[in-house]
């Protein structure tokens, strides 16, 4: 039976190269599954101002940036509902930073036929900035998952634990339509940079959904310069941060913000954070 499977990716002219490579990737992957009878769908969402100037063979929606920044959650819901539309068996999530590895789409639709009702995610590994696989074949002697996420054994799959939901990242997952519609997508409040996947995890937790680690689902995040910490999503950070602190008791990238106020530029505020007075 033909599996129907979106492959989701909000992309910007930022990203411009390394959607370029994903597309190639997917597209290669995609011909070394023919026998696994999938349906491939491309759905982009554009978040730039600007609706893109060319686009490859998918099918293109635009969501310009709200008052705080560019609306990733938002692009991620208008994308799913599109591909809900068109039939899709399976909402497949890639960060446009992210290539798919070889079995990335096959141990997928696989997992969503063993656990349809399960929020899926595979390993993702960081490449560093001299990586810069030229073939899908490249990638497995790269494969480094990130040591803070499980990384089950090839085709396994392993539940989360209550505790484990703040270790999701919405970098590569994936979910049936069902599941989608049961967590309710992305809360569209979230602009700019950060938090909108943590709430999407809590969400899933929060309505009964598993948290299921999907073993050799691997995909590779290309290398872009980044702050550490990243100092030009501060001020998102303390908007999205209070956003889902009023919502589940707790701040998210905890990470950040301490060394936010490490250098200074943070201080608490009661229970909070703000910019240093």
């Amino acid at each position: 039976m033909t599996t129907r499977v979106a492959v989701i990716t909000t992309a910007s002219s930022a990203r411009l190269a390394h959607l370029h490579r994903q597309r190639r990737f997917l597209r290669e992957a995609q011909s070394e599954t023919s026998t696994v009878e999938i349906d491939l769908l491309r759905i982009e969402v554009w978040l730039d101002d600007a609706a893109p100037q060319e686009v490859g063979n998918a099918t293109v929606l635009h969501l310009p940036p709200g008052a705080h920044g560019m609306r990733v959650g938002a692009a991620r819901n208008a994308a799913a509902r599109h591909a809900i539309e068109a039939g899709a068996d399976l909402l497949l999530f890639l960060d446009v930073d992210c290539l798919p590895g070889p079995d990335l789409l096959p141990l997928s639709t696989d997992a969503a036929r063993r656990c349809p009702d399960a929020l899926l995610a595979g390993p993702v590994t960081y490449l560093a900035s001299v990586q810069r696989p030229n073939a899908l074949a490249d990638l497995p002697a790269l494969t480094r998952p990130h040591p803070a996420r499980p990384d089950p054994a090839p085709g396994a799959l392993a539940h989360a634990a209550p505790t484990d939901y703040a270790l999701f990242w919405s970098l590569s997952f994936a979910v049936t339509p069902r599941v989608w519609e049961r967590i309710g997508g992305f809360d569209e409040a979230y602009e700019g940079y950060g938090a909108e996947d943590t709430d999407f995890a809590f969400r899933a937790r929060e309505r009964g959904v598993a948290l299921t680690w999907v073993g050799g689902a691997h995909a590779y995040h290309q290398w872009h310069p980044s702050g550490t910490p990243p100092w030009r999503h501060l001020d998102d950070i303390l908007r999205n941060g209070r956003i889902f602190a009023e919502r589940w008791g707790t701040w998210p990238m905890e990470g950040w913000l301490e060394a936010f106020a490490a250098a200074g530029a943070i201080e608490r505020d009661g229970d909070g954070w703000r910019r240093a007075s």
